[in-house]
This record gives C-alpha cells, structure tokens and sequence, in this order.
C-alpha cells in the first residue's frame, strides 16, 4: 500500500466512525429528519429482533419516532466496531460493512433506566456524492432486561 492509499483508507475509516456515532446520536436525541438523511435514498432498516419492523429508512424513522416516545431518557453506547472496506464498480472502498456491539439503557421518566437491552449492528454504508450513507441497518438484540417488579414496602 502507498501512504496516499493507506491515508485515505484512515480518511474512509473516521467517515465511517463518525456515520455510527452520528446515527447514535440521532436515534438518542430523537432527530428523525438527521436520522433519515444518514441513508441512502434505498436504505433499509431492520429492527425485527428487538420487537420492531423492517422497511425503509422513511416508514422505519416513523415507527421508531411513535415507539420511542414513551422513552424521553435514551443513550445508545456502540462499541467494539468492526469496519470491513468493499469493491463497488471495480473500485475500492466504496462500500463498508461495519458490526459493532451496542448497549441502549432507556428510561420512562427520571435518571434511572426502566429498560436495558444489548446487541449487535450489522450497519451497510456506501460512499456516495455526499459522502458516506447507511444502506442498511440489522438490529440484533442478544439481550433485554426489564425492571424488577416493585414490592410493596413492608410497614411494621
């Protein structure tokens, strides 16, 4: 590899990088226009495991807005990223596949999360005219935990 080559495959991993925090930070923040202009104008979603639906990123980003309501209080924490460059159009780097490990504490009211979930991403970007976008997204909760039930005090 050159350094211009090896320069530009950091450049794409930062872009990269920097497209699945902002995609955090959207969901977190309820930002479903900055949401939906992080995908490509086919991208796809596919929440299915964790009890959602699978569609494209304008019918996703409606659902996710209506289900998501309930929690004010959300904080995806995205780890562990797994970036892989692909060959589109007998170029190099035009596609990434990324896997990365999530933890999403949400909570109803107060600081406290009421509910805890973890997983895998499996995030499709693709370098466009703008600069990277997600063609797909796949949510695969491995996990869930929900509140304990609250007992009734004991009074002597």
């Amino acid at each position: 590899m050159t350094q211009r080559v090896e320069l530009a495959t950091v450049r794409d991993r930062l872009a990269v990088d920097g497209l699945i925090t902002d995609y955090a930070v959207a969901v977190d923040d309820g930002d479903w226009e900055a949401y939906r202009g992080l995908f490509t104008p086919r991208g796809r979603a596919d929440y299915r495991s964790a009890g959602g639906i699978e569609g494209e990123v304008r019918t996703v980003a409606a659902w996710l807005a209506e289900s998501l309501r309930v929690f004010p209080m959300r904080q995806h924490l995205i780890v562990n990223r797994r970036v892989r460059f692909g060959i589109w159009e007998q170029d190099t780097g035009d596609t990434a596949e990324v896997q990365a490990d999530y933890v999403n504490p949400m909570a109803t009211a107060g600081p406290a999360p009421d509910f805890v979930c973890g997983g895998r991403y499996a995030f499709a970007a693709l370098r466009t005219d703008d600069g990277w976008r997600l063609s797909g997204v796949v949510v695969r909760e491995k996990w869930r935990r929900l509140p304990e039930p609250r007992t009734a005090p004991v009074v002597n």
